[in-house]
């Protein structure tokens, strides 16, 4: 597979040793699935190294039309990774800023860019990871459930994600995968956007929760945890119009969802 756009991608043997970078939305609103990314990596026996001066990767900036302050937030990332191994980002939208976008950032710095190419091909989004360096093969110890995938814009168009999403899932002998409609489509949060185009953007997060609820499944895993909190957010809104007695849309990164699969945790 290649993933993203250009040639293919050459990958490594697994490593004793990663860096996770972990993102801004994990750190400050999802910390579990962080910490469950540590715990697949380590399972695998790796050792994770989590650099804690780690902030921005600097795409909110990029992606509004500011290049020198997403290059000021780009600079601080570089030094932060300088042992030769993989960095993992349990988020395509971010391994792919990191991955294709920051040697564009630099490239009239020629100290910084060979600094930012040496780095970009390091970056691995986890699921990336999982399925072609590491290897991933754990039985699945949950029960019989049905699950629809969701993937972000940048995991699907330019980190190829989506496929190791779904070769993730399709692993999981008790998991079954509901397609949603659409399933190439956004899902309105595309980071500042659904900020500064709120009306759009929730009419496109509507589209999204009527598709996912139309395949009738228990609940929607992403590796991206803007798409994941946009859907569900809007969802638990809209059963909160609808004076739903319960949640009509349940989700979880997919980090965690494979997590408690297999080592046997209850959801």
């Amino acid at each position: 597979m290649s993933p993203g756009h250009g040639p293919a991608r050459d990958y490594p043997a697994k490593p004793e040793n990663v860096y996770l970078f972990a993102t801004c939305l994990v750190d400050q609103f999802a910390p579990e699935a962080g910490l469950d990314t540590i715990r697949l990596l380590e399972r695998e026996g790796i050792t994770v190294h989590f650099p804690e001066q780690q902030t921005c990767c600097g795409q909110p900036a990029y992606t509004s039309g500011y290049p020198d302050e997403a290059r000021a937030v780009a600079r601080l990332q570089l030094g932060l990774f300088p042992n030769p191994w993989p960095v993992v980002v349990p988020s395509g939208s971010c391994a792919a800023m990191m991955r294709h976008e920051y040697p564009k950032l630099f490239a009239d710095d020629p100290a910084l860019l060979a600094q930012a190419r040496e780095l970009s091909d390091r970056v691995f989004e986890l699921t990336e990871f999982l399925v072609h360096v590491a290897g991933f093969r754990q039985p699945d110890l949950g029960t019989a459930t049905t699950v629809a995938l969701h993937t972000s814009c940048h995991a699907r168009r330019e980190m190829g994600s989506h496929e190791t999403s779904a070769a993730l899932l399709a692993g999981l002998q008790q998991v079954s995968v509901v397609e949603q409609a659409r399933i190439e489509e956004c899902c309105g949060f595309g980071g500042t956007f659904s900020i500064r185009f709120p009306d759009i953007s929730e009419a496109i997060v509507t589209d999204k929760v009527e598709s996912l609820r139309a395949t009738g499944a228990n609940r929607v895993v992403s590796a991206d945890c803007g798409c994941l909190f946009n859907i569900l957010g809007r969802a638990a809104r809209l059963d909160e119009i609808a004076a739903s007695p319960a949640p009509t849309l349940e989700g979880e990164h997919i980090a965690s969802f494979l997590w408690r699969r297999t080592a046997g945790e209850k959801p």
